[in-house]
C-alpha cells in the first residue's frame, strides 16, 4: 500500500520550488497571489527566481530545495513553478527515506513526471500529476480546478476520473483491470530509460500523454517503451492527448497507437484529459485505480490523502 500524504486544507502552507527550467519572476509572482487569495500561505524555495541558463540553478540547489520542503514541518504541500527541462538531473541528490518519513502532497507534470514516479518507486509516496504554478490563473477551467482539489483536498472513495463534458475517454481494446497507476510525460519517461530511475510498469496501469512532438517523435517514443518492455510489463493503457502533435508521413497519433498498441491485446483506453491539455484531470500515481476499458470509466479505488 503506497503512503498517502496528508490532506490539503486552506490555510496550509504550500511551499513552491523551481526544478526544471527558470520560469518569469512576473508569471511566479502573479500566480502566487491567486494561490493567497484561495486562502494558502506560501513559502519559497531559495532558487525559486533563479536562472541558469535551460535550468534555474545547480541539480544539487535545486535538490536540496526540494528537500528542505520536505523537511519543513510547516509546509503540508509541495507545488511545482513549471517543468520546462532539467528535472531528472536532481534525483541522485534525493534522500528517498527522508522523503517516506515526511509525506507530503506534490504535484506537477511535463517533466515533473520523472520525479513523481520516482517518488512513488524510491519512497512509496502517492504523487500527484496535477496542477502547477503556472496553472494558478483566472482563465485557468474549473474543472482543473475541481480535479486538482478533489485529489488532494477531500477523501472521496473511490472518485471517478471524467473528462469534460463531451470528450470522454473511448476504448480500443475492452477489459478490466485494477493495480496502481504510473506514467506521465513520454518525452520524461524515454529519457529515463536506462538509468537507476527507469519507470516500473510491472503490475501497473500505465498513461501517457505528449505535447508539441511530432508523430515520427511519438513513433520514435512508443517503439522504445515498447523494446524496454513498458506496454509488455504493465496490466493496462491509457493514452492521453498529444497536444499540439503534427501529423508525420500522412500518420496520426491515433494511428501509431492502432499499429503499435491495440495488438498487445492489453485494456486499452485513449482522450484521457490531463497533462499538457487545456483539461487537467488529476491523476494520482501510485495509487491503486480500476480501469475499465469495457465501460470506458477510469476510478480511483482509496482516498489518496489521509
Amino acid at each position: 500500500m503506497a503512503i498517502r500524504p496528508p490532506l490539503l486544507q486552506r490555510g496550509d502552507t504550500i511551499g513552491l520550488v523551481t526544478l526544471g527550467s527558470p520560469l518569469d519572476a512576473n508569471t511566479i509572482n502573479t500566480r502566487v497571489q491567486i494561490l493567497r487569495n484561495m486562502g494558502f500561505n506560501i513559502v519559497f524555495g531559495r532558487h525559486v527566481y533563479s536562472n541558469d541558463g535551460i535550468v534555474a540553478a545547480s541539480a544539487q540547489q535545486r535538490a536540496d530545495d526540494l528537500m528542505n520542503m520536505f523537511r519543513e514541518p510547516s509546509v503540508k504541500m509541495i507545488l511545482a513553478t513549471r517543468g520546462g527541462t532539467g528535472v531528472q538531473t536532481i534525483l541522485p541528490y534525493l534522500n528517498f527515506e527522508v522523503i517516506r518519513q515526511n509525506p507530503k502532497v506534490i504535484s506537477g507534470y511535463s517533466d515533473i513526471t520523472v520525479l513523481l514516479n520516482s517518488l512513488y518507486q524510491f519512497s512509496n509516496l502517492i504523487t500527484f500529476h496535477s496542477l502547477m504554478l503556472i496553472d494558478f490563473r483566472p482563465e485557468t477551467p474549473a474543472y482543473n480546478f475541481n480535479q486538482f482539489f478533489e485529489a488532494t483536498s477531500t477523501l472521496i472513495s473511490p472518485r471517478i476520473i471524467q473528462n469534460p463534458p463531451n470528450l470522454a475517454l473511448r476504448s480500443l481494446v475492452p477489459g478490466n483491470v485494477t493495480g496502481p497507476i504510473v506514467g506521465g510525460n513520454m518525452t520524461s519517461l524515454v529519457n529515463a530509460l536506462g538509468t537507476p530511475y527507469e519507470i516500473n510498469t510491472q503490475g501497473k496501469i500505465l498513461f501517457l500523454e505528449e505535447t508539441h512532438a511530432p508523430t515520427n517523435m511519438i513513433f520514435r517514443y512508443l517503439t522504445q517503451l515498447l523494446m524496454s518492455g513498458k506496454f509488455q510489463d504493465c496490466l493496462g493503457i491509457i493514452m492521453g492527448e498529444c497536444t499540439n502533435c503534427p501529423v508525420s508521413y500522412g500518420t496520426t497519433y491515433e494511428d501509431l497507437i492502432n499499429a503499435l498498441l491495440v495488438p498487445l491485446g492489453k485494456p486499452l483506453v485513449i482522450n484521457l484529459s490531463t497533462g499538457h491539455g487545456i483539461y487537467k484531470a488529476a491523476i494520482p500515481i501510485g495509487a491503486n485505480v480500476n480501469l475499465n476499458a469495457t465501460e470506458n470509466t477510469l476510478t480511483v479505488i482509496e482516498p489518496t490523502v489521509s
